[in-house]
């Protein structure tokens, strides 16, 4: 198996992540430090990260979140805030989450200690559409739809056409399904401000053809084979 795929399926970091480490020289391979990431590892080679022994990779999991109002993504947290490592605390094995939902926003968030999974998800070549339901406050008008199909500036980048649907529209505020395939921070957030529509509240629905369904918000369900084969063929 090749190292950084190795210290990516041990749970440690994503595929990403792990090239870096190798580069820089974090990481021991029997002792001696590699810097090539392509090398291949053995079973009962001893791998370390910072001095820390890898454990071999174990079996994968793969879960969907419905992360409530409240936790940070992010396996600790300094501040003592909760973190959605905490959902999902009774699975012996560490998962990492797939990208992120910011602090005011829940719904879907895909957890596992596949990295190369979470590799492929999060890259913006694969172009994965996630789906939000939003409610902004105002009127969203014909014009502003327009422009969010055909992309905003949100400060320094101008997003990718989205898919937009007013699901439904009242005096004071509307309920809207958009669709976009890029992960920049607070995007949907931005792109809402940006034509004049600030967002109320905010939860994603569908990470691809994964979907939240009625799952319990702080609760997690293991995803199904044919969810998982989905994904994997991304």
């Amino acid at each position: 198996m090749r190292l950084n795929k190795y210290i990516a399926d041990a749970g440690v970091c994503s595929r990403r992540k792990a090239d870096e480490l190798i580069a820089n020289g974090n990481v021991k391979v029997n002792g001696a430090t590699v810097t090539e990431y392509g090398i291949q590892v053995e079973k009962g080679d001893v791998v370390s990260v910072n001095g820390t022994v890898v454990e071999e990779p174990s079996a994968k999991v793969y879960v969907a979140i419905n992360k409530p109002l409240g936790y940070i993504t992010s396996m600790d947290d300094d501040k003592g805030r909760a973190t959605v490592a905490e959902l999902v605390d009774d699975i012996p094995e560490r998962l990492f989450p797939v990208g992120r939902l910011d602090y005011n926003t829940t719904g879907l968030l895909i957890m596992t200690n596949d990295g190369q999974l979470t590799y492929t998800l999060t890259h913006p070549k694969h172009e994965v559409w996630k789906t939000y339901v939003a409610v902004v406050a105002g009127v969203l008008s014909d014009t502003r739809i327009a422009k969010l199909r055909k992309g905003v500036d949100i400060g320094g980048f101008v997003t990718s056409p989205a898919k937009v649907k007013v699901i439904k529209q009242m005096p004071r505020h509307a309920v809207v399904e958009i669709k976009i395939h890029e992960g920049k921070n607070r995007q949907v957030r931005k792109m809402f401000a940006a034509v004049g529509n600030k967002v109320q509240s905010l939860e994603r629905t569908a990470i691809g053809d994964v979907r939240l369904g009625r799952l319990m918000s702080g609760h997690y369900r293991k995803l199904s084979r044919q969810e998982i084969e989905y994904l994997k063929s991304l």
